[in-house]
């Protein structure tokens, strides 16, 4: 796989598909993460006289314009982090975005407007993606990619795209890739994982990978409850994905026989009802036995005791690696359970990994340093589908 070094870039126009895909409140950035990733690479051609142009999507819409997600606010933003001006061309592939595009010089910048207002950047169909494709690499001489992000999408930016211009990666993605290497390729142990978020069905596949991999799994957030239950403890009002709890009982069974540790909570932060997150008002937690919920409470962050137990299981780990929050992070009374992983992270002396995502939000929302942890990654996503042993349809279209 190429890198940006091996591109003669002076006076030409390089596509950078970047991942700034950012949370908006309006028209207001609350974590501008992402942007902040992709200033390197985007500096580094800028400073070699690339004219560059970079694209990328903005949450779901369904391929046609949607003002709520446009990406005017991360043009402004991506312009502060620069230190110069941002053209911001108003559409993608159309008359604008040809205008905008013809009038760089070298060493200035455009952003496109959110590719998914086409609906031949998503699109299944491989013809009419395939034709988006053709009018982004009308735009360009040069391809880089550099949202990780994205790449386990098989989209027209990040899929075809490459194909119909020289490619390499971008520096974002070269370090994502180092990383990654050192979680599957060759693991310092012991090799502690830390998976949390909403729903065990989301990490089914990386769990399963893992059991190959990990020396240890601690489990947190809303998918515990399904593991507890399929240990056959009540969990009250959780959060709960009864169809799993067959596949959760297998994970089990497999881990005990390969001597794959896993950890659960032994207690638990409840309430009767999910807190309100803007409004952030105190609630009446209670703590409870992790076995023992009761009927009318529901479980929302991982309780004091299993802090200290997930505390001690990383303290010796070599290698870590944590996607997804323990509990309602969001809210103060419910985000001690991941302010407590986090810290441990920051106390091990191993290796670690945030694997993007709400992980990643997390840590900058409850005030740590992101450069104190080993790598914090820009793709929850495709970190997970990458430690499954997927193809990642962005990375294979970056190989020469």
């Amino acid at each position: 796989m190429k890198t940006i070094d091996d591109l003669q870039v002076a006076g030409q126009r390089v596509f950078v598909r970047a991942d700034l895909n950012v949370p908006l409140d309006g028209e207001t950035i609350t974590d501008d993460g992402r942007i902040r990733a992709a200033v390197p690479t985007i500096t580094k051609l800028l400073d070699r006289g690339a004219k560059v142009i970079v694209a990328s999507h903005l949450g779901r819409p369904k391929g046609a314009p949607e003002p709520q997600y446009s990406l005017a606010p991360v043009a402004r933003r991506l312009g502060e982090l620069l230190g110069k001006q941002v053209v911001f061309a108003t559409d993608t592939v159309d008359e604008n975005a040809r205008a905008t595009v013809a009038g760089l010089g070298d060493g200035e910048l455009a952003l496109l407007e959110n590719l998914r207002f086409n609906a031949g950047e998503t699109s299944k169909d491989d013809t009419e993606r395939g034709a988006f494709a053709d009018r982004l690499a009308a735009l360009a001489d040069l391809y880089v990619g550099d949202g990780f992000g994205a790449v386990h999408r098989k989209h027209a930016s990040v899929y075809d795209l490459p194909a119909r211009l020289p490619h390499a990666a971008g520096d974002l993605i070269a370090a994502e890739l180092t990383v990654l290497k050192k979680l599957t390729e060759d693991v310092k142990r012991p090799y502690a994982v830390v998976l949390g978020g909403a729903k065990v069905s989301d990490k089914l596949g990386v769990i399963d990978h893992l059991l190959e991999k990990a020396d240890r799994i601690l489990i947190g957030g809303g998918m515990a409850y399904t593991f507890l239950k399929a240990q056959g403890h009540e969990v009250g009002g959780s959060l709960l994905q009864e169809d799993q709890v067959p596949a959760v009982q297998d994970y089990l069974r497999r881990a005990k026989e390969r001597g794959v540790e896993f950890v659960l909570p032994v207690d638990v932060t409840a309430a009767p009802e999910f807190p309100d997150l803007k409004a952030k008002a105190p609630t009446n937690p209670r703590l409870v036995p992790a076995d023992a919920i009761p009927a009318d409470l529901q479980g929302l962050d991982i309780g004091p005791e299993t802090r200290k137990l997930y505390a001690s299981k990383l303290a010796d780990a070599a290698t870590v690696f944590w996607n997804g929050p323990m509990g309602v992070f969001e809210h103060p009374d419910y985000a001690e359970g991941t302010r407590a992983v986090a810290q441990a992270l920051l106390d091990s002396p191993a290796f670690t990994v945030v694997g993007g995502g709400d992980s990643a939000a997390a840590v900058r929302i409850l005030g740590f340093d992101e450069n104190a942890f080993g790598h914090i990654s820009t793709g929850g996503g495709a970190s997970l589908e990458y430690l499954e042993g997927k193809t990642l349809p962005g990375l294979a279209a970056l190989e020469d």
